[in-house]
Order: structure tokens, then sequence, then C-alpha cells
């Protein structure tokens, strides 16, 4: 009797590979200038990069991005334009109301798109989406999360 029941429930339910979802009440300005704040940093002049460790906190317009590590990327031809950062180690990223947590992520500056990787967790406000890999497009406001996606979403929610 459980047995039919069961295969009907796996059946009609969706597949759970990746859902597209908006992230952010508020779009991330990406022109906006990048903000770094750290306990330490490292500078490497031989593969133009650096590291800021211990309570980083990097910003850009409404967007927070923490993380125990953070390498920074410089674009070819000069140290004033970034092109990647590479977070690893307690990462959040905050923007508006929408809070997301990851192993990893790796910010495209010149693009505006995050990619968070590892037993990623996306709250907004009481709804939960977790999975194995969330990209989020800042200028957007869009994100889409792949892997394993569970979501809990709270009835007359949004």
């Amino acid at each position: 009797m459980l047995r039919p029941l069961l295969t009907a429930l796996i059946l009609a339910a969706p597949p759970a590979v990746a859902q597209n979802v908006t992230f952010g009440g508020i779009r991330a300005d990406i022109k906006a200038p990048v903000e770094v704040a750290a306990d330490d940093l490292s500078v490497n002049q031989a593969d133009g990069s650096a590291v800021f460790t211990g309570n980083v906190v990097i910003g850009q317009g409404e967007m927070r991005l923490s993380a125990d590590r953070v390498r920074v990327i410089y674009a070819e031809g000069g140290r004033n334009r970034i092109r990647s950062l590479d977070a690893t180690g307690n990462v959040t990223l905050v923007s508006g109301a929408d809070a997301a947590e990851a192993q990893a992520a790796t910010y495209d500056v010149e693009s505006g798109n995050v990619t968070l990787t590892g037993d990623v967790v996306l709250t907004q406000g009481q709804n939960v989406l977790t999975g194995d890999r969330m990209e989020v497009n800042l200028g957007s406001g869009t994100a889409r999360v792949q892997g394993r996606v569970r979501s809990v979403l709270q009835p007359g929610g949004n």
C-alpha cells in the first residue's frame, strides 16, 4: 500500500536539479568601487595578486561579501582594475534582504557574476533554498541554484 503511494509522489515531484531564483531586493551596482577590509594583506608582485585574510569584508554598492580569505586577481596591465575575487572559508554574500552562505565563492567583477560552491544555503526571509552551486548575476539580481536543490517555502510567502 505504501509503495504505490511513494512511487506516485516521486513521479509527480519536479526534478531537483536546478532552480532559478531572484537574489537581492536591490540590484548591486557592479560599476561601483570595490572596497576591501581585512586584518592582513599580502601582495605577490610576481603574479599580480593580493591575498586578504582575517575577517575579510568586501563591499560594492549594497552587496557585501565576507570570508576568512580572499585572493584578488588584477586585470592585465594594471593594478587598479580588479578582474576577480576568490573567497574561501565561511563565505557569506548579502544583497538586500537576501543572504547566501557557501564554502567558497568567485566574483568576476567585470561581468558582475558570483559563483558560490560547496553546501550553498540561500535565505530569503523565512524561505530557505540549498544546493551544491549557485550562480548570481548581481547586475540583474537573478540566481541559478544547481545540484541536489532543496527548498523550504513558507506558506503565504513569495
